[in-house]
Parts: structure tokens; C-alpha cells; sequence
């Protein structure tokens, strides 16, 4: 089952069940999606494609954190749970992300494979590591580990 299928029965099923946080969050995500296609439409490109979708995914997640802090500081923790619930949604729709001990290994063995010495050549490891790894990659996460490891 692709990913806008997923949306999709999801969006069905949080509707049956009356649930309107979670109907809200499933539609807003299916707005930034239909708007990410059409922002596409003049390359060609009539669906992004999931690896596109994933990084749409992602860059919801960080503002919404951006957010969370926001309205922590201000005060407002009634909004900063919404924004963490809206998180929670959208992380849904993830797949498993490399992380910890696993996502080190993987930049080690890449660091190891490509030869790489020193942080000039970080983008000759991240590019490897998003040829094998792409969609499981927070690339925010996986430049801070390379860059210490490279660094180190």
C-alpha cells in the first residue's frame, strides 16, 4: 500500500470514528501534499514522488517543533500539546528512521567504503548514504553525526 493510500484509509477511518483532531491533522497533510504536486506540475512531474513526500513529511514535523518551543516559551502549552498531537500524526506516515548506534554504523561503514578523511568531503558520504539508506534518513540528524565523525 503506497503512502496517499495509507492517507487515504486514514482519513476514512479517523472520520468514522468522529476523532477531529486526528481528521484535521490527515487533511491538512493531504492540503500540503496536493500543493507540493502542484508546485511540481511545471517540471513535469504529476505526483511527487514518496522520497519527495517523506521530506514534506518531515519539514511539517519541524516547524510543528519550531512551534512547540514557541508557544512553550509564551506560555501557551494548551497549543504546544495540539502542535505535538499534529507531530504524533504525521509521524505516522514515516518510515522507520536510521537513529542512534544503527544510524553511526551505517555513516562508519559509508565513511569507510567512500574513503572520505575530512569534512570536505561530507558530501561525498551523505550522497552515499542517501543512495542506500533515502527515505529512512533524517538529513538533519545524519549531517550532525557525519560532520562529528569526519571532524573527529
Amino acid at each position: 500500500m503506497s503512502v496517499r493510500e495509507d492517507l487515504t484509509a486514514a482519513l476514512k477511518t479517523a472520520m468514522l470514528a468522529k476523532n477531529a483532531e486526528r481528521t484535521s491533522a490527515i487533511r491538512m497533510i493531504n492540503a500540503k501534499l496536493k500543493d507540493t504536486d502542484i508546485a511540481a506540475r511545471p517540471k513535469g512531474i504529476d505526483k511527487v514522488s514518496d522520497d519527495e513526500l517523506f521530506a514534506m513529511l518531515r519539514s511539517m514535523i519541524k516547524s510543528r517543533r519550531d512551534s512547540v518551543a514557541l508557544y512553550r516559551q509564551g506560555g501557551r502549552e494548551d497549543l504546544a500539546v495540539k502542535e505535538e498531537a499534529e507531530i504524533a500524526v504525521i509521524s505516522e506516515f514515516l518510515p522507520a528512521t536510521l537513529e542512534g548506534e544503527a544510524l553511526e554504523a551505517a555513516v562508519k561503514a559509508v565513511i569507510a567504503e567512500t574513503g572520505a578523511a575530512s569534512v570536505k568531503e561530507m558530501g561525498k558520504v551523505v550522497g552515499a548514504l542517501k543512495a542506500r539508506h533515502g527515505a529512512a534518513l533524517d538529513m538533519g540528524v545524519v549531517s550532525g553525526v557525519v560532520k562529528a565523525l569526519l571532524g573527529a
